[in-house]
């Protein structure tokens, strides 16, 4: 299935500027940001534990729906980005039927499974026609959720934030493509319009990013944390399982400014993803990021960085056609 020529006709059924997921970040994802970056074009996405209860995401998910329902009718013409949220389904999260409840109410247009089997989301979110995309970090994971029936697959690539891959972004699509004709999203350090374009060609549908948004100024980042990622560069993360007992980036001056040394990290071995868990009080104090930081150079509001997207994409574009000699 590796020759495009053989994948199904598809049709994407919302409307979007360009093919991004502004990806759904721990702690800095809140309603502000994804209304923003749809209202500005791209898909925006936020994970459920941001909210500490089902009675704070209900009103998240009926603040996005009320925004998004508003800009449509103020500007009829205006292409608006589908919402997303990511729900953990890993075992460990207790919240997991109550989330899925809202999910059935409020009827996202994408819901993005992760840490876990794909399969308590898919009927709910099929049956009122959205797509499920499941987030996966290698080759096993993939398969597993193609099988279970998932509309597409977020594929997190070596140099993404947060919970990171290990494979290269290009090898990741190439694989995915041999078994799997659904959509694909990649992420792992592309924050710039040449980073899209260049993932497009090698086969993705979307890609997914989440550090380039993370200093916007819809961003729930605390301020220090957008200064660091503009301060900072790749030389500056390191990857480790200590913080949650998956393999995350973080920053490293993040880590010292807590007393920790990058480089003796001790891994517990606990594994927890409960919004109410004490997790989320460490992804608070220490700070994860993607390896496209290098190029980010201020805080500025989404549709801003969404414009210079646009901007390079399709300079990116116009010199892939100068470059390129394919005979029809």
């Amino acid at each position: 299935m590796s020759d495009e020529a053989t994948r199904k006709p598809r049709h994407w059924p919302f409307p979007m500027r360009l093919p991004i997921f502004a990806a759904p970040m721990f702690i800095v994802s809140g309603p502000e940001l994804v209304l923003s970056a749809c209202k500005a074009g791209v898909a925006g996405a936020f994970p459920t534990p941001n909210c500490r209860t089902t009675e704070e995401l209900a009103t998240w998910m009926a603040e996005i729906t009320r925004g998004l329902d508003e800009a449509r009718a103020r500007d009829p013409e205006a292409v608006i980005g589908p919402w997303a949220t990511n729900l953990i389904t890993h075992s460990t999260n207790e919240r997991l039927a109550a989330d899925l409840a809202l999910v059935e109410r409020y009827k996202p247009p994408i819901v993005i499974t992760a840490l876990g089997s794909p399969k308590p989301a898919i009927e709910v979110v099929q049956s009122y026609g959205g797509l499920v995309f499941a987030d996966v970090v290698n080759i096993a994971l993939a398969r597993k959720a193609a099988e279970a029936g998932v509309d597409g697959l977020a594929c997190i690539a070596a140099g993404a934030g947060g919970h990171t891959g290990h494979l290269s972004p290009f090898a990741f699509i190439s694989a995915v493509r041999e078994f799997f004709d659904g959509w694909i999203a990649v992420g792992g350090g592309v924050t710039d319009g040449a980073g899209i374009a260049g993932a497009i060609a090698a086969g993705a549908d979307f890609v997914y990013m989440g550090t380039r948004f993370l200093p916007s100024a819809e961003s729930r980042a605390a301020d220090a944390y957008k200064k660091m990622v503009i301060e900072c560069g790749p030389d500056d993360l390191t990857v480790s399982a200590a913080i949650t007992g998956t393999p995350a980036s973080w920053l490293a001056p993040s880590l010292r400014q807590r007393g920790l040394d990058p480089a003796a990290l001790a891994v517990s071995g606990e594994r927890s993803y409960d919004a109410g868990s004490d997790v989320q009080k460490r992804w608070r104090d220490l700070w994860a990021c993607g390896q496209g930081l290098q190029t980010i150079r201020e805080i500025e509001p989404a549709a801003a960085i969404v414009q210079k997207l646009a901007d390079e994409y399709s300079r990116a574009a116009s010199r892939f056609r100068s470059v390129a000699r394919v005979d029809s």
